[in-house]
């Protein structure tokens, strides 16, 4: 949190072997490839800042945070809902298009096919290389991928509070500094102490393209069909391309490290802005298909329960197999969709019942004892609403799976409570009427 003038220390600077420069001093300019000197000067290293918030600075926070929170909640039930649709949606339509599937001859076109969801595998080829124009780098494959990392400052952040008698406390926040290869830039523009801390731009992002003209027997699957195809093998640059990259594309100092392109002065000494490029292929050969004949293309098939098909798979897969496999990602995928919404659900109630810990901050002692109160109720409350929206969902989406739950559900109830009475009857001697104990 920003310091808010009233009382506050003022902030440190640790960094083992000295200190930072002081963070008012002006950035460095880039020293051409490879980084920016300022940025390595700045080094590695820490950042502390403590701040005095008031009760009533906490107690607004709080109830502003109430609406934030019934938001959350909201939003939470809302995706708990539709995730339990688009689960039944998907499971629908892959059982509908296991049922209509047809084994198609990849040898040739049936014209009585078109429209219809069909099943063709075989060896796929393509006459030219697949190609990444900017950097020059070829492959013989039906889709190349271009990842790319850039070595950039990451700031990460931890505060601690002190409570004090009145309800006021002490936040101190140290925020960390240090060098990373992340896939995306870390605008470094929001770091609490710059330093010199700048991260420049990536001059490459991620990329990738399909094979043109590509064939699998008489068929021609198109860019949608092959962009469905996993690209998990990886493509290793040759070592002595770098030289040839760097005159062509002027990459500047460029040097192949262990298969992948490295940017940048020194691959063991790397300095922030430094690029790492590595690229990944799904090949060509074996491969298997589930699309819309359209022509001599497969595209997309649109399903009566809602979601449009298009399964690709490396190797000869049977039908059954990789519907089975994108069942198994829906079960996941739902599942994960369930656990986020869940999670944020008991944010969304804690920050509902904070301004009852708030109040009872005045005495610490009692503030602490209505926080861990605060986070138990709202546990309770989403163990509650988070099972009772699914439980709707499910009424809506599938009424008669819920009627066949709550049925085996009350029967197992009655069934227990049956033996339950049935066990007290034995252990306390209670006779039926009309009967009476022998002897």
């Amino acid at each position: 949190m920003a310091n808010d003038g009233q009382g506050s220390a003022g902030p440190s600077f640790s960094q083992p072997g000295g200190s930072f420069p002081d963070p008012a001093s002006p950035g460095g300019n880039p020293d051409g490839f490879g980084g920016f000197a300022s940025n390595e000067a700045a080094g590695e290293g820490s950042f502390t800042q403590t701040t005095h918030v008031s009760w009533g600075q906490k107690l607004m926070e709080s109830i502003v945070g109430v609406g934030i929170g019934f938001l959350m909640v909201f939003a939470m039930g809302v995706l708990l809902f539709w995730n339990e649709g688009r689960a039944v949606r998907t499971e629908k339509s892959l059982s509908e298009g296991a049922s209509v599937v047809v084994r198609a001859d990849a040898g040739r076109i049936d014209p009585a096919n078109e429209g219809k969801l069909v099943y063709v595998q075989g060896d796929l080829s393509a006459p030219d290389a697949v190609a990444d124009s900017a950097l020059g780098i070829r492959a013989k494959a039906a889709r190349l991928v271009r990842h790319v990392e850039m070595y950039q400052w990451k700031e990460e952040s931890r505060t601690e509070t002190k409570k004090n008698l009145g309800g006021s406390e002490e936040r101190t926040t140290t925020y960390t500094y240090s060098r990373v290869w992340s896939d995306r830039r870390i605008d470094s523009s929001r770091f609490h102490d710059q330093g010199g801390r700048q991260n420049p731009q990536m001059r490459f992002s991620a990329f990738e393209a399909t094979a043109a003209d590509a064939t699998l027997g008489a068929f021609r699957p198109g860019a949608q069909a092959l962009g469905r195809l996993p690209a998990n093998e990886a493509k290793p640059i040759p070592a002595d391309a770098a030289a040839t990259l760097a005159q062509n594309a002027g990459l500047g100092p460029t040097q192949v490290v262990d298969g992948a392109l490295y940017l940048g002065q020194n691959p063991a000494d790397p300095r922030v802005g430094d690029l790492r490029i590595t690229y990944k292929i799904a090949p060509l050969g074996p491969a298997s298909f589930i699309g819309r004949q359209s022509g001599s293309d497969l595209q997309e098939y649109q399903t009566k329960a809602g979601d449009r098909l298009l399964l690709a798979s490396t190797g000869k897969v049977a039908p059954e197999a990789m519907f089975a496999q994108a069942e198994a990602e829906n079960r996941m995928i739902t599942w994960l969709l369930r656990l986020v919404g869940t999670i944020f659900m008991f944010v969304g109630f804690l920050l509902i019942l904070r301004p009852l810990a708030v109040l009872g901050d005045v005495v610490p002692f009692i503030g602490s004892i209505l926080g861990a109160g605060t986070a138990l109720a709202a546990l309770a409350l989403t163990m509650v609403a988070a099972p009772l929206v699914i439980a709707l969902a499910w009424f809506f989406f599938r009424p008669l799976v819920s009627v066949l739950v709550l049925a085996v559900g009350a029967a197992a109830v009655y069934g227990l409570g049956v033996l339950a009475r049935k066990r007290r009857e034995a252990k306390g001697g209670v006779f039926a009427p009309g009967t009476a104990p022998v002897g």
